[in-house]
């Protein structure tokens, strides 16, 4: 399968945005269910959200709801994390990872039940820097 790549991501201040995208050849579009991570210096990789990249249904988490929304563009194969009113504690590296997961199980692209260990391909990460 075809390496994951970030790019984007940047430095701005408090409350502003920025967009990450992630090329995923192969994925976009196909039965795979497709998450953002995000790793602060010193702490474990947790997870922004999810799509199902067959149909695109998305899930993001509570911390980032409202400001945070994930997208595809099939043409281009690329998934989107789009980053609105960032505070300072969205600082860190921000990845996109990929598994496997066929279209009658798509229930479980839901980041109240994917895990980090559920992603096989990763992306080598984009650098976000949010000043108050």
């Amino acid at each position: 399968q075809a390496r994951l790549a970030e790019s984007g991501g940047g430095s701005v201040q408090a409350g502003g945005s920025l967009i990450i995208s992630c090329a995923a050849p192969g994925y976009t579009g196909a039965d795979y269910c497709m998450g953002w991570f995000r790793q602060h210096p010193g702490n474990e990789r947790e997870m922004v959200g999810v799509i199902y990249a067959y149909g695109g249904a998305t899930d993001v988490v509570d911390s980032v709801k409202d400001r945070f929304y994930i997208s595809q563009d099939n043409a281009q194969n690329l998934v989107f994390l789009h980053m609105n009113s960032l505070k300072p504690e969205d600082s860190g590296t921000y990845y996109c990872a990929a598994y496997g997961l066929p279209s009658d199980r798509s229930q479980e692209c839901d980041v109240g039940r994917v895990r980090t260990g559920d992603f096989h391909y990763w992306g080598q990460g984009a650098q976000v820097t949010v000043s108050s």
